[in-house]
């Protein structure tokens, strides 16, 4: 089964990302030669080091992460506060290196297929699809989050953490922040906000022009909770992907949007490519809605002057996707002490608190705060609040488990077959 999905992810790749595969083989087969930027000197960590062990290895040495860095916000936090908090505790030289998704499946894959023992990653940002691509093709290392001294302030049994769009963690990547999908809307056009897909059919009708969703992974986020409510509910989707019902669901949602999508932004002719892009649409008031996948985003863009202070998120009762976001650590790193060093860092309480401020990224914890000690429990409870977006436990009932990764794969192909090619 693993050789034939293997496959099948191969050629989907090979046919997306031809162009820049070639490109990334040869920067690799040319860098070759220079790898000597880790200081590390053997790739696996044995099991019998300790804790101390482990960071004694990694003082000194330098360490890349890749990561999407289309917020500048997540981009002051990493630049700012966690590479100078990182080189001064531990003495590691973090080196960020854009890209997302499918970049860092099409890099690895390339290293792969170029029989590269050493990559040229050594942490990457990633959850859903690209988890359950980068495992399909060994791509990992693990298990590694056991290994974790702040592991212990995780609480492993919420579903909204142990699995990654249904899929179990078994240890290959640890969680860094936990949000929920919100809607943001302009409060003084918008008067009254859609809460079923009824509803966004009624509004869309009335509002021609004023509403899209991107072809991005923030645009097929709300395409799942939509699927989930022409289902039923998310108990229908629930468990393995079964192609039935797949057909059945995506069918209906293609036929509702085609026949709404002509009062959408721009007749429905073109989608925005990223949620950034939406964000600017909104900002200059050719939308009266966007979507972040961020529940506190709306106070960060307000803060910023860049949304309007009339801005406001809320989540419809039909529910949205919360998920957790995730840190793993790529199987042919030569530097894996420092980047288990780097992402138990990231999970500590200082770590998750600075990011948790809505002022700083707003991102939500994935620490219990039950297992906190109190100087950190109080520390949490009492944080600023959030002033434009809807508190968390007030949407926390609306929240809805992400679904087979397979999903997520199948509508970005088919959302361009069925919506954008039609």
């Amino acid at each position: 089964m693993r050789s034939v999905l293997t496959g099948r992810l191969s050629g989907l790749y090979i046919k997306m990302c031809c162009a820049s595969r070639a490109l990334v083989l040869l920067m690799l087969v040319l860098a070759l030669g220079s790898c000597g930027n880790h200081s590390t000197p053997s790739t696996e960590l044995p099991e019998s080091w300790s804790w101390q062990d482990i960071e004694q290895a990694a003082a000194g040495t330098q360490l890349s992460m890749m990561m999407w860095q289309g917020d500048p916000l997540v981009n002051r936090y990493m630049v700012e506060y966690v590479k100078p908090a990182l080189k001064q505790c531990c003495n590691i030289d973090l080196q960020l290196l854009s890209g997302q998704g499918h970049q860092i499946v099409s890099t690895l894959m390339a290293e792969r297929e170029a029989g590269l023992r050493n990559s040229q990653l050594d942490v990457v940002w990633i959850n859903g699809e690209t988890f359950f691509q980068l495992r399909q093709i060994d791509a990992l290392y693990g298990p590694f989050t056991s290994r974790l001294p702040n592991s212990r302030y995780i609480n492993w049994e919420d579903p909204f953490i142990s699995r990654d769009f249904g899929q179990p963690l078994d240890g290959y990547e640890c969680p860094w922040g936990n949000v929920q999908m919100t809607l943001i809307y302009n409060s003084s056009r918008v008067q009254q906000t859609p809460h079923s897909l009824v509803q966004w059919e009624q509004w869309w009708a009335a509002n021609p022009g004023l509403f899209t969703l991107g072809h991005d992974f923030t645009g097929m986020t709300l395409l799942k909770a939509w699927l989930m409510e022409l289902a039923g509910g998310p108990q229908e989707l629930s468990g393995p992907f079964d192609p039935k019902k797949y057909e059945k669901y995506s069918a209906e949602l293609w036929a509702l949007i085609n026949r709404n999508k002509a009062n959408f932004w721009n007749g429905g002719r073109t989608f925005p490519s990223s949620v950034a892009q939406m964000h600017q649409l909104f900002a200059q008031g050719e939308l009266l809605f966007t979507m972040s996948n961020n529940d506190a985003e709306v106070d960060n863009k307000i803060a910023e002057g860049f949304f309007p202070d009339d801005s406001r998120a809320y989540v419809p009762r039909s529910g949205t996707i919360q998920n957790s976001h995730y840190l793993g650590i790529a199987r042919g790193s030569v530097n894996k002490a420092a980047a288990m060093v780097l992402i138990n860092w990231l999970i500590s309480p200082e770590a998750q608190f600075q990011k948790y401020q809505p002022a700083v990224w707003g991102d939500g914890t994935i620490l219990s705060l039950d297992l906190l000690e109190p100087e950190w429990q109080e520390r949490f409870e009492t944080a600023p609040g959030r002033v434009y977006a809807p508190a968390r436990k007030t949407i926390q009932p609306f929240a809805l488990q992400e679904p087979d990764a397979e999903y997520m794969i199948r509508l970005f192909a088919d959302f361009r077959a069925h919506v954008i090619a039609n």
